[in-house]
């Protein structure tokens, strides 16, 4: 027994002094080296930290009201805050970083073109014999050697990192953020900007604030999407008819997830994601330093992560910094370099996000996937930002006009909607791009994979709605960009007016606003205009008065007892409300003039 007793007193002295090593309180017997094997096991640990840690790209300047105290806590001591000077630089890697860094991101990039080309590849190799089983086993030497190699070039690139006190300094900060997301670890952690994988999450779909006055909130599948009609009504959907269908639908689901999503969505190519890395980061830059923007990552019911920026304008003088502008991107657009500039410059409290796939968003973007990330940036705007539905504006340019009908559809107290260079509906898009003889499988494909039917969507929203159309749009129109009759913004405006006001867009209404939209200048629609002798006092009344009546929900019935020089001014006014036009081309950005409010009665 005393034996034992010796054997459990020797283990917990062993025990207690290593814990007092730990704290830097060792004893005189033993300590130096239990402090020594402490100080050698954190410092494998902080190794491994930066051989697996994300790549940094850029240290922000520090605002003076922000500065960081001397020491970043659970930090070594050795490890200070950096001086003011360099925080408007790059992050300057040292020598071993830097090149193993170009090494991996060349192998990346050879990767990401194999990736694409595979099936070619595939298919040459078969031809010529290389697939066999003498030819793959070296081949496979090869692959394991060629990994092994680049391993050891991360390990150099962690052991590069390590030497760096600034690369230190972030890791060490990051772990503290993923331990705890306490507002001063966050706070620290904004001052870098670095690979968003490793980014802590910070909204959750699932939060139970988040879903309070949600009816159900979506699952885990994602949120409710208008679903297309059949193709072919009244047919039996015997076990014959799947069948027969099913080559079709596989060759559907196979252009829609190869060649269909990236020409839909060519930002969400890796390769142009890499070429436009430096104006990426140039615009994350803007908005942190200049706007004081605030980088939040989101998860959506389906997994995804999504990237997101607010500027926060509502403790300026500004009336319009209280409203939030949630802003829906292009197909090739990104919030750091996109159309959030427009509003930004107007003077609103702005909101943007990259679409799944896009940047620091993961994922895919097929329709289910965009909607799924709209309903987690809008509810972190309304429960974690603080903005009530009646105070955020969605605002889209071009695709993003999706996402932003379906906000639309979706939370219908949302104050406006504004639609820049944005359509109807892809299928005729998509028709002018692709042969004549694949009309069939563009638009199957189209209408089970990629449906993007904006009218369809906006026509559920009840609240205020402008469009703008650019007048030598050469992406949305369907001939040439000459031909401004042909771009689909006008299908946009008269499928929300009939759908709104279908007494009024009878058979006159819709051919005198018809000749409006074929209007080519300013003057051309204002001779149009004062030729049907609009009175807008008169139109205002007759609006007023119904609405009086009958309450705002559409669709209206005025018009329906009125003289056909009625309607053709109604319909004048209403369609020159609801579009206005700016004379440029698909890209050009919007000037913050130009971003003005819908009309509303």
């Amino acid at each position: 027994m005393s034996q034992l007793a010796r054997r459990r007193s020797r283990y917990g002295l062993t025990s207690r002094a290593h814990n007092t090593s730990e704290a830097g309180r060792a004893g005189p017997a033993g300590g130096p080296a239990a402090g020594r094997a402490a100080a050698q096991a954190r410092a494998m640990a902080k190794l491994l930290s930066c051989v697996l840690g994300p790549r940094l790209y850029k240290i922000y300047r520090e605002r003076d009201s922000e500065r960081a105290p001397a020491s970043v806590p659970e930090t070594p001591t050795a490890v200070t805050a950096p001086h003011s000077s360099s925080w408007d630089t790059y992050y300057q890697p040292r020598a071993l970083e830097k090149h193993a860094d170009s090494i991996l991101a060349l192998a990346s990039v050879f990767w990401s073109i194999s990736y694409y080309s595979s099936p070619f590849a595939f298919f040459y190799l078969y031809r010529k014999g290389y697939l066999s089983l003498s030819k793959v086993v070296p081949f496979s030497h090869y692959a394991g050697t060629l990994l092994l190699l680049l391993a050891g070039v991360a390990c150099l690139r962690g052991i590069g990192r390590w030497t760096n006190p600034q690369y230190r300094q972030f890791i060490t900060i990051l772990e503290a953020t993923h331990r705890n997301q306490s507002s001063e670890n966050k706070r620290q952690l904004a001052n870098y900007n670095f690979d968003f994988r490793s980014w802590p999450v910070d909204f959750h779909w699932e939060e139970p604030s988040s879903r309070k006055e949600s009816r159900g909130g979506p699952s885990r599948r994602g949120v409710a999407l208008l679903r297309p009609e059949p193709l072919h009504r009244g047919t039996a959907d015997t076990l014959l008819n799947r069948v027969k269908k099913l080559p079709c639908q596989i060759t559907s689901y196979l252009v829609a997830h190869t060649l269909g999503r990236r020409m839909l969505y060519p930002g969400s190519v890796y390769l142009l994601q890499k070429a436009l890395m430096p104006v990426l980061l140039q615009g994350q830059a803007r908005l942190v330093e200049e706007c004081n923007g605030r980088r939040a990552k989101l998860l959506a019911c389906d997994g995804n992560e999504i990237d997101t920026m607010f500027v926060d304008r509502r403790g300026t003088a500004q009336p319009q910094g209280q409203k939030l502008v949630i802003c829906c991107e292009g197909n090739a657009g990104f919030y750091e370099v996109g159309c959030i500039s427009t509003p930004l410059e107007a003077g609103y409290s702005v909101l943007g996000w990259n679409h799944p796939g896009f940047a620091g968003s993961t994922g895919v973007p097929f329709p289910q996937n965009e909607a799924n990330a709209m309903d987690v940036v809008v509810q972190f705007a309304i429960h974690r930002l603080g903005f009530q539905p009646q105070d955020i504006i969605i605002y889209a340019w071009s695709i993003g006009g999706f996402t932003a009908t379906w906000a639309a559809m979706s939370y219908p107290d949302v104050s406006a909607v504004i639609l820049d260079a944005s359509f109807d509906d892809l299928v005729p898009l998509a028709l002018k791009v692709m042969p004549d003889s694949w009309r069939g499988l563009v638009t199957r494909t189209v209408r089970q994979h990629l449906n993007l039917n904006n009218a369809e969507q906006l026509c559920r929203y009840l609240g205020p709605v402008l469009l703008i159309r650019r007048t030598k749009d050469e992406i949305i129109t369907t001939t040439v960009p000459e031909d401004i009759m042909s771009n689909r913004g006008n299908d946009l405006l008269l499928k929300l007016l009939q759908h709104r006001y279908p007494r009024v867009m009878a058979e006159e209404g819709l051919q005198v606003v018809r000749q409006w939209l074929e209007a080519s200048s300013q003057l051309e629609e204002a001779s149009i205009y004062s030729r049907w002798e609009v009175e807008e006092d008169w139109c205002l009344s007759v609006l007023r008065s119904y609405q009086a009546e009958h309450g705002p929900d559409f669709p209206w019935s005025v018009g329906e007892d009125m003289s056909a020089d009625g309607r053709r001014q109604l319909a004048l006014f209403l369609a020159r409300k609801h579009l206005h036009n700016f004379e440029a081309t698909h890209c050009t950005p919007l000037p913050a003039q130009n971003f003005q409010m819908p009309w509303h009665l």
